[in-house]
């Protein structure tokens, strides 16, 4: 850095008025709901009745983003910025309204003094915006509404955007979470011959709501030598006198983003790609910084008493409202703001220019950058079924080879990646390292295999790090999948939750532009987890995904290998959305040729006419089934009950896409009441073997005219180290259940079925000694095939 580039005393002076200018629109966002320049003395009148927001961090974020500001502006950089700590809004509001980015969106809030009353009325108020960077923010990726997820979305952000830099500010109490905790690993993975870069600012204020935080507490050389273990190089920025911090934040920017510069530049100039120590700053500012230093005797600023509101009560309290008064003249708005209440043009110059504005960056909205994903045509990888059931495959080994070809295609563009928990080879999609290799930054033997500093399957054993990263990649314009074994995937049902609140907020918004969808292939699932036992056991978070509004999210439950081919090309395909796929890895039938495949799965819902035999009748039962487990029970269970009863009338319907079991006013997926009378009729008993808990099809259905005589089957929380089919008969899901529920429920059979009942409660006592005596199922359980070919009778 030459002496020419360094910040002089002029820069610094105006640096410190828009920072003033940038807490004077905080406060005033969390207070004012009239009156924003002071014109005239402050009356409770103009004061919010409902004081909501958080002001204890805004003053350093603040801070941090004037300064990145200058340098971004200096050296005409490509930075977005990630606002970790929780209830930062009023300074990402405020900085973009000062930039001009927020009036460019919203024009009804315009530079003026009206435009500020607007601004500061919205804040935390009824038909206004959160107190957290939200969808509505610009230049925000990240949904503070909970904490712990910067980091990690910065790293996905970073990925493959070469020239980008995220300044990631992490708060000190997010720095507690669990997922925060994990992210700083994630350094690990950036390549800097390709990837972009993060700058971690780890904003140390001392507290959270009402309690120290624990990295707030350690000294300098602790903190150092943590983050020195985590592959950073550590720079500290620390005080309280704002002259010197500006000086001291102004130089340790600079020499910060030069190590990136320098790291990038050694990476890109043709050498080896080796991992080096990333630089990061440590912020220490007060709590609460420049805000009252005491509140009725108390102390306020460096303490947690700023967290939220210091000021508060100021309806009862004539002394509150005084001092209110008094700190938001402090900031001596008159020094920036002119009589319209514009900001001088002295300190407007101050912000980068067009995109360059952190509230402007297209990568914030990264549905400007999103382009197609190259997708083959799935139908080349179909499995060939000459007839249902006669062929064996394992239906996410056939996806594999299908994502193979994704990555190949877009390999020039670096436009996909597969994330997940070292899972990608356990759960049959190896052949796509065939193209690619896992990411791998560290050091390698000679034994290893497929891991090189340019691969695209990221693989660490933490589900938020694979979720988040792909969160920051998919926010960023790019697309993913993310492929868990399907208990697992709980571990971030908080993390789902936000993302999908942040699309529906997103669609609402015109300004934001669609991004891809979030993809989950959820495999190694409940039914075919019997070696690991009852802790791998759970197919609850179709039941999470279910209760987000309808047009969000999709739940598939393909069959079979070629249902899984359309389900997963579709999934990619599509935007703003968030897509479930659950799928065996296992060998199992197949039942559909390709075509027909295509055809099922487009409806989502539909009748299997080669296993019915009631055409030209009504039904005596209707059989439904929702997964590939169910749907092989279903198919056996029918074989049991014509061999027993050949004149029982048996519709089989089989259901991939779970939404369309919903009212087509609920769901865009969803039946109309016609279409879903006609399949499980008005009055017949409908069993219905489901892949996961029963109530879920409860849910879906207790609006439709045949709900009363459903009854589902699905998993219990009956689990154990035992034999697959064992795993369906202690939870009743076994085709000799389903037979017998079959008997139990249509109208006049069982006085007749007595015979035939008595057989299968048999089978199930031979099947429980045999797995006792031999350790796996019966030969007949597990050689069974779809006896009746492509034909109903």
């Amino acid at each position: 850095m030459t002496d020419a580039n360094k910040a002089s005393a002029e820069e610094l002076a105006l640096i410190d008025r828009y920072w003033r200018a940038a807490n004077y629109l905080s406060v005033g966002q969390i207070y004012l709901m009239d009156n924003p320049l002071l014109r005239e003395k402050l009356r409770i009148d103009h004061v919010k009745p409902r004081l909501l927001g958080h002001w204890g961090t805004t003053p350093g974020l603040n801070f941090l983003y004037a300064h990145l500001n200058r340098v971004i502006r200096r050296d005409d950089l490509d930075v977005i910025f990630i606002c970790g700590p929780g209830h930062g809004g009023p300074a990402v509001v405020a900085n973009t309204y000062l930039e001009g980015s927020y009036s460019e969106i919203y024009p009804e809030i315009a530079e003026d003094e009206d435009g500020m009353r607007r601004l500061f009325r919205q804040f935390s108020f009824p038909g206004g915006v959160p107190s957290h960077a939200s969808p509505d923010t610009p230049g925000s990726i990240h949904e503070g509404g909970e904490l712990g997820y910067a980091l990690v979305h910065a790293y996905g952000a970073a990925f493959d955007n070469p020239d980008l830099v995220v300044a990631c500010v992490v708060g000190d109490g997010e720095a507690e979470t669990g997922p925060l905790a994990a992210s700083w690993q994630s350094n690990k993975f950036i390549n800097p011959a390709r990837d972009g870069a993060v700058l971690p600012i780890l904003h140390l204020n001392g507290y959270k709501i009402a309690n120290p935080t624990l990295l707030g507490r350690l000294g300098d050389d602790e903190l150092r030598k943590f983050f020195e273990g985590l592959g950073h190089e550590v720079f500290f920025v620390e005080g309280s006198e704002p002259a010197a911090m500006h000086a001291a934040m102004a130089s340790t920017l600079d020499a910060a983003l030069a190590r990136l510069r320098d790291i990038q530049a050694k990476a890109r100039a043709g050498g080896p790609v080796e991992r080096p120590l990333w630089p990061m700053i440590v912020f220490r500012s007060p709590k609460g910084w420049t805000g009252p230093k005491e509140v009725d005797g108390l102390k306020t600023e460096g303490f947690w008493r700023s967290h939220q509101v210091p000021l508060s009560g100021i309806a009862s309290n004539p002394a509150h409202l005084a001092q209110l008064e008094s700190w938001l003249k402090s900031y001596r708005a008159e020094e920036l703001f002119d009589e319209a209440g514009r900001l001088l043009p002295e300190l407007r110059a101050l912000a980068p220019a067009g995109t360059r504005r952190m509230g402007s960056n297209p990568h914030a909205n990264g549905g400007l950058l999103r382009r197609p994903l190259l997708c083959p045509d799935f139908r080349d990888f179909a499995v060939t079924v000459a007839a249902p059931g006669a062929v064996e495959a394992e239906a996410t080994r056939v996806l594999g080879a299908y994502l193979r070809e994704v990555m190949r295609l877009n390999a020039e563009t670096r436009n996909f990646r597969i994330v997940g928990p070292d899972e990608t080879a356990s759960n049959r999609l190896d052949a796509v390292f065939a193209v690619t290799d896992r990411a791998w930054m560290e050091p390698t033997i000679p034994e290893d295999v497929h891991l090189s500093p340019d691969g695209r399957v990221m693989e660490v054993l933490s589900e938020h790090l694979c979720q988040g990263w792909l969160e920051g990649y998919l926010l960023t314009g790019r697309h993913g999948l993310f492929s868990c074994y399907e208990a697992f995937i709980h571990i971030v049902d908080s993390m789902f939750n936000q993302h999908a609140k942040w699309l529906k907020v997103s669609r609402e918004l015109p300004w934001r532009k669609p991004i891809a969808s979030l993809n989950y292939l959820l495999t190694s699932h409940v039914w075919r987890q019997d070696h690991n036992g009852f802790s791998h056991q759970d197919p609850g978070f179709i039941d999470v995904v279910a209760n987000k509004k309808a047009d969000i999210v999709r739940i598939y439950l393909p069959p079979d290998a070629n249902t899984l081919l359309w389900v997963g090309d579709h999934c990619l395909r599509t935007h703003d959305r968030i897509n479930v796929i659950v799928a065996g890895k296992q060998p199992a039938p197949q039942w559909l040729d390709i075509e027909s495949a295509v055809k099922h799965c487009r409806a989502g819902i539909g009748l299997w006419d080669f296993a019915c035999n009631d055409q030209g009748a009504e039904p005596d039962v209707v059989m439904a089934c929702a997964g590939d487990v169910p749907t092989l029970e279903t198919l056996a269970a029918v074989d049991l009950l014509r061999q027993h009863f050949p004149a029982l009338k048996i519709r089989v319907v089989n259901v991939v896409d779970l939404m369309a079991l919903q009212d087509e006013s609920e769901h865009p997926h969803g039946l109309a009441a016609r279409d879903f009378d006609g399949l499980f009729t008005t009055d017949k008993p409908v069993v219905f073997a489901f892949h996961g808990y029963p109530h879920l099809i409860h849910r879906l259905t207790y609006r439709r005219t045949n709900h009363a005589n459903f009854h589902v089957r699905g998993f219990m929380e009956e689990g154990t180290t035992t034999t697959p089919f064992d795993m369906t008969v202690i939870n009743g899901l076994d085709r000799f259940h389903l037979a017998m529920t079959v008997i139990d429920r249509v109208p006049g059979l069982l006085p007749a079925a007595a015979h035939a009942k008595q057989a299968m409660q048999n089978k199930l006592i031979e099947h429980e000694e045999y797995i006792r005596r031999h350790g796996e199922d019966m030969p007949e359980i597990r050689d069974w095939s779809w006896p009746y070919g492509a034909v109903s009778a």
